[in-house]
């Protein structure tokens, strides 16, 4: 049977083929392959395509290269998938599902719309956009149900990117695409932890790795919503993360109930876990929330659940985002509410050395990379 060719909007020419990065197994960097002769990505009904301008570094492309899903791993981030074994191999994308190879990487994306599908309006080629990274359209608008861009589907590690056309959000902003792209991810990561908790204006608020790109995106949320901020970084960094809104700083492995107080904190947004997560619950008040989306440190907590219902506490944990949560943060972008913090930009193609300086972790933050013309 003869199948008629999709037809296309677009207002120049398309390649044939364009430049990426493909993850091609878990492991190191050396798993990463920089390709020039990658087919390009045409979109499909309901889809668009975009020419990639700059994408960003985040610890999920990271998780997921190492395959530190697996719930066979215990260990912190940065340690993670130091075995390639069958068990671990079952579940370590994103979604818990088994990773499919190659894979085009990249969670964050800022580029044009180069061409739209069947069904979605041609005027949209042209327009510059983010990518909603929560991908509901591909898990039919389920409740709680997505995928995530450039985990179960290809991202922005690449000059193109095709996704569902309501996951390419127009901006309008005099910011670069460096900026933008390094918005995404974590700041719609950080809003919907802000949100999910019910962060309140006058609220005492803390934030563990806050110096990090979704902590310090945290830091400016929940001080835009007028919340008095403490946040645990680097001592190193504590300047930089005050200037984004904090209102008081701790030194990272510090005794938090000596320095911030038992029973003093309306709200903790948490990202680190590992062995110092018992006293986050500590330094929350009666009634207190505790709001997390990463587990840098380790992902395996003690919890004493005497703690845990003695004092009322509500435990969220954030993954799924309702659309709100980005259009909310285009919103905060066009209107000037929240500043980009780019630490670094590097070519696409020095990923390798992008990721290892993310690893560092010694900026405040985004790395960004930008995408080949």
């Amino acid at each position: 049977m003869t199948v008629a060719p999709v037809t296309i909007a677009t207002s120049s020419p398309l390649p044939a083929t364009m430049q990426g990065v493909v993850l091609t197994a878990f492991g190191g960097p050396e798993v990463l392959q920089y390709r020039h002769d990658l087919p390009l990505p045409l979109p499909r009904e309901g889809e668009v395509l975009i020419r990639v301008a700059a994408s960003a570094v985040n610890n999920t492309d990271i998780n997921t290269r190492v395959g530190w899903y697996s719930k066979t791993t215990a260990s912190a981030t940065e340690d993670g998938g130091a075995a390639f074994d069958d068990e671990q191999d079952q579940d370590p994308s994103w979604g818990g599902t088994p990773m499919v190879f190659p894979r085009i990487q990249g969670a964050d994306c800022c580029g044009h719309i180069a061409a739209v599908g069947p069904g979605v309006d041609a005027a949209r080629v042209g327009q510059r956009v983010l990518v909603r990274p929560i991908l509901r359209a591909y898990a039919g608008y389920r409740p709680y149900a997505c995928g995530y861009f450039g985990s179960e589907c290809d991202g922005g590690f690449a000059q193109y990117t095709r996704v569902p056309a309501d996951a390419a959000v127009a901006v309008h902003s005099p910011l670069s695409d460096a900026e933008l792209a390094s918005f995404p991810c974590a700041y719609s990561t950080a809003e919907n932890l802000v949100d999910r908790a019910g962060v309140k204006a006058g609220e005492r608020v803390l934030v563990t790795g806050a110096s990090g790109g979704v902590g310090s995106a945290a830091v400016q949320l929940a001080h835009r919503r007028g919340a008095q901020v403490v946040a645990v970084a680097g001592a190193d960094k504590h300047a930089a993360v005050r200037a984004l809104g904090a209102s008081e700083c701790v030194a990272r492995g510090a005794d938090l109930s000596q320095a911030v107080g038992a029973d003093s904190v309306d709200v903790v947004i948490d990202l680190v876990g590992g062995a110092q997560w018992p006293t986050l619950l500590d330094v929350l008040r009666r009634g207190g929330r505790y709001a997390t989306s990463g587990a840098i440190a380790g992902p395996m907590v003690a919890l004493d659940l005497r703690t845990l219902y003695l004092k009322d506490l509500t435990l969220v944990g954030c993954t799924f985002q309702e659309d709100r949560i980005f259009d909310n943060l285009v919103g905060y972008i066009e209107r000037g509410e929240i500043a980009p913090v780019v630490a670094r930009t590097f070519a696409l193609r020095d990923i390798a050395q992008a990721q290892a300086t993310f690893s560092a972790k010694n900026f405040v933050g985004k790395i960004v990379l930008l995408a080949p013309s």
